[in-house]
């Protein structure tokens, strides 16, 4: 078995993940199972940030929140969260053997 390496390998892999128009991703909410695009969720904001939640069950699927650096995302009402690879295979994970 191979040991562990660190984080910093993803980086290409993470690149290519997070190049996409994000409100047509499809994630399921680790609430109910329900399986839509996040578009279709209903979007709270105010001057703490923003707060989707679930179109079926209400429950909180992220928070974007401005910190004093930046943003914070939190995406922890999101079970998985799938993103469209390009027809190329753009996108597409790496070999692992």
């Amino acid at each position: 078995m191979v040991g562990h390496i660190d984080g910093n390998v993803l980086a290409g892999t993470l690149s290519e993940v997070f190049r996409f128009e994000p409100t047509t991703a499809r994630g399921r909410c680790a609430s109910c199972g329900s399986i839509k695009a996040l578009a279709e969720g209903m979007v709270y904001s105010g001057d703490q940030g923003f707060v989707l939640r679930c179109e079926s069950c209400d429950a909180v699927l992220l928070t974007i929140v401005p910190v004093q650096d930046g943003i914070r995302v939190q995406l922890r009402g999101i079970g998985w969260l799938e993103v469209a690879t390009d027809d190329d295979g753009g996108g597409a994970l790496p070999s692992t053997g």
